[in-house]
């Protein structure tokens, strides 16, 4: 079976944008406020130092509280507030393309919001009640993708820096390296509609279709 989180990123391999992939994080700013999804970028002026979070963003840190408000809705009731599903997809959507985008996947700049962009997310709502139960223990369940994903990340900022040099000098992403960022992508943001309660389904390991 499918799992309900689907997530796509057209290839995007020659004829890459030298010039937006030299300044992509500084360009990313904006939307790293907003939604996340490179760690933390760090801009010095003289003695003072500007840092921008980036992990969630605003959008996110709303995103994770209405995630412990829909623990309670759903444990409790067995309800996920449609109107809390309809922004936290949202917001994946958004943290989808800003991720594709800051980790060179995607030359396009990612629109503000919903929008045309090469990058698809779609969730498929639960079929039949709410395993309470999974949710309940969520935090203690999703650990091992955790710990797996620490070493994936780590691996994907390492590709991500060499497909940023080949870039500027060939104008072309290696195959290899788009297909590895997408599949560490499509991992990462099942686990994160997982953590979110999105779905109940166990994400799988790996970086499958």
């Amino acid at each position: 079976m499918d799992y309900p989180v689907s997530v796509e990123v057209a290839p995007s391999l020659t004829g890459r944008n030298r010039l937006t992939t030299f300044f992509r994080l500084i360009l990313a700013i904006p939307h790293l406020i907003l939604v996340g999804g490179a760690g933390t970028v760090a801009a010095s002026r003289g003695d003072r130092t500007t840092t921008v979070s980036g992990e969630s963003g605003l959008l996110g840190a709303v995103a994770w509280f209405l995630a412990v408000v829909s623990w309670f809705t759903i444990v409790f009731g067995g309800v996920h507030l449609p109107g809390i599903r309809q922004f936290t997809t949202f917001y994946l959507r958004w943290r989808l393309r800003v991720l594709g985008y800051v980790s060179l996947l995607q030359d396009p700049y990612p629109p503000f919001g919903d929008g045309p962009y090469p990058t698809e997310l779609t969730v498929t709502d639960p079929a039949g009640p709410r395993n309470r139960l999974t949710v309940a223990f969520r935090l203690l369940l999703v650990l091992p993708h955790v710990v797996l994903l620490f070493f994936v990340l780590v691996a994907w900022l390492c590709t991500t820096v060499i497909a940023w040099f080949a870039i500027l000098f060939t104008a072309r992403m290696p195959e290899g390296l788009h297909r590895f960022g997408t599949g560490a992508l499509r991992w990462r943001l099942r686990v994160e509609a997982y953590m979110l309660l999105l779905v109940d389904d166990y994400p799988p390991f790996g970086f499958t279709n």
